[in-house]
């Protein structure tokens, strides 16, 4: 009989961190909860008595206490800051962590050392992946890359209420792979471990972002214009939101100028199969997404 994983999920809060904690308590894993505040609520994890401890991913001594506390030998985290985690890995692992499932990005491949700053968002992933490589080893992570979320829409939330979304390219085509697949994907690997270090996940829907406004209308009943608009306007747009600057300047460049690149990606394929792979089920399309947190787009 295999001996029953004890886990630690930092950002159990988020979208993806909740997922991987409910599914790796699902199969049986014992599981705790590394949040900077434990008495917030975390509405998808209610009913269960999960082990919250109070951690900060960018504070390294509550990181490697939070991982002595819980006794856990395996670990799910996320990149924080500008992607240098050297101090909070090696807290992991000296706090008693063996191995870690990292939340990457598909925007991260080949050689990972030549991923280069200005690719913002792979840059700082891939930087968090060589860290892991040189602490951990490469046979005890495992990087899942997911591609683009179905919560991505809600960047645009204020204009789906209002009726006119405003964007940069809508005929930037994305796969709108739901956060939910991606941690019941992560949970798995948390419980059970992989047989390889690099976990693609894409969505099998290929939407522009155009008709993607279109299913969300559907479901909300809602008529949405879509409105097309400078990439200055754009940024300024997502800013307004609380995105830093360099992370919406990366979303617009992205959707400007490299739309449907994780769509042509040499991995895409393999990249599609996980889901079912891993959990056994189909993933959800967006409509489903978005049926399923459809009170997420009211003010």
């Amino acid at each position: 009989m295999a001996t029953k994983r004890n886990v630690i999920v930092f950002g159990a809060t988020g979208d993806v961190g909740s997922a991987a904690a409910l599914q790796a308590h699902q199969e049986g894993a014992k599981v705790s909860l590394a949040v900077r505040d434990t008495a917030k609520p975390i509405p998808k994890l209610d009913g269960i008595q999960f082990n919250k401890i109070s951690a900060d991913l960018t504070e390294p001594e509550s990181v490697q206490a939070a991982a002595r506390q819980s006794g856990a030998t395996v670990a799910f985290i996320y990149v924080v800051g500008d992607g240098q985690m050297q101090d909070s890995l090696r807290a992991l692992k000296e706090g008693g962590v063996q191995s870690v499932v990292f939340l990457s990005s598909f925007t991260v491949s080949g050689d990972i050392r030549a991923t280069i700053s200005s690719d913002f968002i792979a840059y700082r992933h891939a930087q968090v992946e060589v860290q892991l490589e040189e602490v951990f080893g490469n046979e005890n992570f495992v990087a899942i890359r997911p591609a683009y979320f179905s919560s991505n829409s809600l960047n645009s939330k204020r204009g789906i209420i209002e009726g006119d979304v405003k964007l940069p390219n809508p005929n930037a085509e994305f796969d709108w792979i739901s956060p939910d697949d991606v941690g019941r994907v992560s949970g798995k690997i948390l419980a059970h471990g992989a047989t390889e270090n690099v976990v693609g996940i894409v969505g099998q829907e290929k939407l522009a972002l155009k008709d993607a406004m279109g299913v969300i209308g559907g479901v909300l009943g809602n008529s949405i214009k879509v409105t097309k608009i400078g990439e200055e306007e754009a940024v300024n747009q997502l800013c307004e939101m609380g995105i830093p600057t360099p992370v919406a300047a990366w979303m617009v460049h992205d959707a400007v100028y490299d739309a449907g690149k994780s769509l042509r990606a040499d991995e895409y394929q393999n990249a599609s199969k996980s889901v079912l792979k891993y959990t056994g089920k189909a993933p959800a399309s967006l409509k489903q997404w978005v049926e399923k947190n459809r009170q997420r787009f009211e003010l």
